[in-house]
């Protein structure tokens, strides 16, 4: 087990006490001590590995399912002796433009929090520091964890949909500059930015239901003095689901204009091509006819008739062009 345990501590009266080594020790202490709680933090467990955790805190076997195959969208599961929630931290590289998502599992109960990591961007060291420079939050319990969790990740989706719409806007600048280059590699970074805005809600929307409950009350080992700041995280995960609905709308938008623009631009080439077809198309029936192979046709003997014929050439060609140019086909 001490391979994947990251930290375990006590934490009573607002401050942290290093806890036993044996897990069923440092639980009763917890529980004994009654205003106590144990927090055990594991790093992508093995099922081996987690049921000494299973057996200890007594946590349901379709939760620990959950937090053993990752993979789960946000969500919020009460249980008998445990309350069970997932969340996905996200990480933004702003280098390649990409949003990479983790899972964080965590478990509360009675005195213990239980939380399981997958992937490198959901760090929880930053988080302990936090709640333990807060002494007076730490004293709501575990309930106190699960908030500054939840409020940790949930800023880092506000920070994240900043940066995706500064991205956007220099997106939406280039798509509508005159000639902006290579119309696929265009579409395809919009479809590519469009991946990222649906990974960035993927985490955000499904999340909405079970903050709402956490800040409705009437949830089981959550506390009626910790529903205001659970609140507080709805709001802002409100604000941040909205932004990413926005920036995938917006989104939708460019890329249906810039589907427009290549219309346009089509339809424009074709015009011209048409144009300097029909140009080419004189000259090229009147060439075809003189060049049949008859004896008697009108100004074929004649002195002028080679420089009239190239003369009405060049008069239809120039007629055309001119045509053609008022229209603004050219």
């Amino acid at each position: 087990m001490a391979i994947v345990i990251v930290d375990c501590a006590i934490y009573k009266d607002g401050h942290r006490t290093e806890g036993p080594d044996d897990l069923s020790d440092a639980l009763d202490q917890a529980r004994a001590s009654g205003d106590a709680f144990l927090w055990i933090g594991l790093h992508e467990p093995t099922e081996d590995e987690f049921d000494l955790v299973t057996s200890e805190f007594g946590l349901h076997p379709l939760a620990v399912e959950d937090a053993l195959t990752a993979h789960q969208r946000p969500k919020l599961e009460v249980y008998d002796d445990s309350l069970f929630v997932v969340l996905k931290p996200l990480d933004y590289d702003d280098a390649a433009a990409t949003v990479t998502s983790g899972e964080l599992m965590v478990f509360i109960g009675d005195a213990f929090v239980v939380t399981v990591r997958h992937g490198e961007g959901s760090a929880l060291a930053e988080v302990r520091r936090r709640l333990e420079k807060d002494p007076e939050l730490l004293k709501h319990g575990p309930p106190s964890v699960l908030y500054v969790i939840s409020d940790t990740v949930v800023d880092h989706y506000v920070e994240i949909a900043y940066e995706l719409q500064l991205d956007l806007d220099e997106l939406e600048s280039s798509v509508f500059t005159p000639n902006a280059g290579d119309t696929a590699n265009t579409a395809s970074t919009i479809y590519t930015f469009k991946r990222q805005a649906l990974e960035f809600r993927r985490a955000t929307g499904p999340l909405m239901d079970p903050m709402a409950r956490l800040a409705g009350g009437g949830v089981p080992f959550v506390s009626e003095g910790s529903r205001p700041f659970f609140r507080d995280v709805a709001d802002h995960l409100t604000r941040a689901n909205e932004q990413g609905e926005s920036l995938d709308r917006l989104l939708s938008d460019i890329l249906a204009a810039h589907l427009t623009q290549v219309g346009v631009r089509q339809n424009d080439d074709m015009r011209k091509i048409s144009a300097w077809a029909a140009m080419a198309a004189a000259p090229t029936m009147i060439a075809g006819i003189y060049g049949m192979n008859f004896d008697h046709m009108p100004e074929l003997h004649q002195t002028w008739g080679y420089p009239a014929v190239m003369t009405l050439m060049a008069g239809i060609v120039a007629g055309l062009y001119r045509f053609f140019k008022r229209r603004g086909w050219l």
